[in-house]
């Protein structure tokens, strides 16, 4: 019937513009309006995720020729399993963003384009990025992937039970011990119960890393992993005995509390007032500040007091290019990151986030520097960063088997605080990443 051969013809149409509004000849993915689409994917959940989603929405708005399409993808190890399944494949994105443990085996993957490629292409100037941040990045001198949401780790503190104690609020403690009187005045207890800990690190091997740099301690030999392929850990040594030192005798104390391994439970007990001290992400800075019914205080992290502070060592993460995209497609790609890494961008997005701006010149933009002085807060991860020294130990170590490394190093922390022996625990623990490293 003529109404059945008209609808069929309909039908057809539809699928043959769908098609041509979703492919080129060469068949990549554009848009109805020809704009080359670029598939993102990212691990940023909550209000990052919606910075994200604002950036791209921004980039997208400007390009006549490039269509950002950003894909959240779960948790970093949830994202990475995912680019394991498809990478080589068709089906990887254009852009991913990888955590900073990643990098070890992103770089050796086989389905990136080192991002130096388009730095030397388009004569990108990268002076105009914080050394600091690029240096976990780059490998051999090149720069692997581009930093895109970057932190460090601080201290929070209570300012008000500071002052109730009779600790100024102005001056937070700097090594160990000043830490451990501070928890002690700090700590209450009602009979057995401890009503507020007087110190906090949440079970997350990010954080022992961290106090390890800031004492000059590596990781791991061949310089960190960054010489040569690493054999063996080392992280029993001095500086990490320091450390593992420092939480067992805060623990046998009654100072130190124990909230686990999830963010969001030592982060609450902070807020609620149940916690006076804690170390956290950078990225917490902005909710801390917000949401807390006191006056919150941040300084640098603590180190042992025969050692002075050396630094940080950059968290978060780094966008990386997959090469199972056509060039034109990776070309497409870079514009967004050039786009992301503009000053004003990254202004908008530390006011957002709390995470770092890669780019220095950000810190001249209005919009972040009302943020910094309405909260100076989020100043002191900067001069932290700033003050860095950049080594093989603050930048980071660089190992395939990373995530088992932490979780090898929070296990024994968990061990720590049950059985003590920090020594015994410690050795374990850098015997069993050794091994992890020879597999």
């Amino acid at each position: 019937m003529n109404w059945k051969r008209s609808l069929l013809l309909v039908v057809i149409a539809s699928v043959l513009v769908f098609a041509a509004a979703c492919s080129n000849s060469g068949g990549e993915t554009v848009t109805e309006d020809g704009k080359k689409v670029v598939t993102f994917w990212h691990a940023m959940g909550g209000g990052p995720g919606e910075a994200i989603d604002q950036m791209v929405a921004d980039f997208n708005a400007q390009s006549d020729s490039v269509q950002v399409e950003a894909v959240y993808q779960g948790s970093y190890e949830e994202l990475l399993n995912q680019l394991r399944a498809v990478g080589g494949s068709s089906e990887a994105p254009a852009l991913v963003q990888v955590y900073e443990v990643g990098t070890k085996y992103m770089s050796e993957s086989g389905f990136i384009t080192p991002m130096q490629k388009f730095i030397d292409e388009n004569n990108y100037d990268l002076s105009d990025l914080e050394e600091n941040i690029l240096g976990y990045y780059q490998l051999d001198g090149e720069l692997y992937s581009m930093p895109f949401n970057t932190s460090n780790a601080i201290m929070f503190y209570n300012k008000d039970m500071f002052a109730e104690v009779g600790l100024d609020p102005e001056n937070p403690p700097a090594t160990f011990s000043e830490v451990k009187a501070a928890a002690e005045k700090l700590t209450k207890k009602s009979g057995n119960e401890t009503e507020v800990y007087g110190f906090a690190i949440l079970i997350y091997g990010w954080f022992f890393e961290q106090l390890l740099a800031n004492q000059g301690g590596l990781y791991l030999d061949a310089d960190n992993g960054r010489s040569g392929n690493p054999t063996k850990a080392t992280i029993d040594g001095t500086e990490g005995q320091a450390v593992f030192n420092f939480l067992h005798d805060m623990n046998e104390s009654g100072y130190l509390g124990n909230f686990g391994r999830t963010w969001d439970d030592i982060r609450a007990a902070f807020r609620a007032g149940q916690l006076a001290m804690y170390l956290d992400s950078t990225a917490a800075t902005r909710d801390n500040v917000t949401h807390s019914p006191f006056e919150v205080g941040t300084a640098f992290l603590p180190h042992p007091d025969s050692v002075g502070p050396n630094g940080v060592i950059v968290g978060g993460g780094s966008l990386w290019m997959t090469n199972q995209v056509s060039e034109d497609t990776q070309d497409a790609a870079w514009e967004f990151i050039k786009f992301s890494t503009q000053p004003g961008m990254q202004a908008k997005w530390a006011a957002a986030t709390g995470y770092f701006p890669i780019t220095k010149a950000a810190y001249e933009e209005d919009t972040l520097k009302a943020v910094y002085e309405e909260h100076p807060q989020f100043t002191t991860a900067v001069q932290q960063l700033q003050n860095t020294q950049l080594t093989p130990a603050t930048q980071g170590a660089l190992m395939n088997v990373f995530p088992e490394a932490r979780n090898i190093v929070e296990n024994a922390i968990e061990e720590l605080y049950e059985n003590g022996d920090p020594e015994g625990v410690l050795k374990r623990a850098s015997d069993a990443i050794t091994e992890a490293l020879k597999n």
